[in-house]
């Protein structure tokens, strides 16, 4: 919905008229859903984004109040956030949660700065919202996930939130999971790696690390997700497998050895029925010679 976010004034040269343009194209193109309200909360120019993320065609949007879009006590924290701005010339920042044209409400971070007339009267706001759904879906995870991670390394929340991995892994694991980092954040890949942390009784965990990009609803990584699964058993599984594997070649041995005591016992016992043989053979000959 076009409409002019200045009030004309009869002694406004091209400059000025270039200048309000450039604004106004601005805010039409930006990527963000991006609003400009009156001192009352009414709204009086939205870009398309804002149309998208509300499914709101742009006339359901002009000249509306905010306060239909939120609940009261979202109003009234906009309200004087909208206050401060024009007292305060400042920006300031708020969640809200819009219904939809569907009714959903859309979890929202709101930017809120001063809009000036060419005097410099603040005149209005300029309310940039930011989806925050797949953000929050994200963090609610991370916190559904952080108890067991508590309760895997044995470390009271304060103890480990804001804390540096190259606490509780050797400085050798730092480098490889920084790089591991590096390349998520650099390439939005996911990477796996194998770390021991030190838990609070000082146990060395085995553990894996599958770490993949955390990215903000405009798509940017902004950080990392890692998921770390307790290997204990499965490397204990191991060692039982490699016990039972040499348990197994020993007993190989063993029956190697015994064979080879049978066998060499069975060959001695056909070299001497073979000499008995050839003594009877000798025998019989030595009788037949005397009749």
């Amino acid at each position: 919905m076009a409409c002019k976010i200045f009030p004309s004034r009869s002694e406004t040269n091209t400059e000025l008229d270039k200048a309000r343009a450039y604004a106004e194209s601005l805010i039409k193109n930006a990527p963000d859903p991006v609003f400009v309200s009156d001192l009352e909360g009414k709204i009086l120019q939205a870009n398309d984004a804002v149309s998208a993320l509300l499914g709101f065609r742009p006339d359901e949007l002009f000249e509306q109040s905010l306060s239909r879009f939120i609940s009261p006590e979202e109003t009234r924290q906009f309200t004087a956030a909208l206050r401060e701005v024009v007292a305060r010339g400042v920006t300031r920042n708020a969640r809200l949660n819009p219904r939809s044209a569907s009714g959903e409400g859309i979890p929202t971070t709101l930017n809120a700065s001063a809009l000036r007339d060419p005097d410099g009267k603040v005149i209005g706001a300029i309310g940039i919202l930011r989806d925050m759904r797949e953000l929050d879906k994200a963090r609610a995870y991370a916190e559904s996930a952080n108890d067991a991670v508590f309760a895997l390394l044995g470390f009271r929340p304060d103890e480990l939130i804001e804390q540096s991995l190259s606490r509780i892994i050797s400085p050798e694991e730092t480098r490889a999971f920084l790089a591991a980092l590096r390349e998520v954040v650099e390439r939005g890949v996911t990477r796996n790696a194998r770390l021991n942390p030190r838990s609070a009784s000082g146990e060395v965990i085995p553990t894996t690390l599958n770490a993949s990009a955390l990215r903000d609803p405009d798509g940017k990584v902004i950080g990392a997700i890692g998921i770390l699964r307790d290997m204990r058993e499965y490397e204990q599984v191991v060692r039982d497998l490699e016990k039972s594997k040499s348990e197994l070649q020993e007993k190989i041995l063993d029956l190697e050895k015994f064979e080879e005591v049978v066998v060499g016992r069975e060959l001695k016992m056909i070299a001497l029925e073979k000499e008995l043989e050839s003594l009877r053979k000798e025998l019989g000959r030595l009788k037949t010679a005397r009749v």
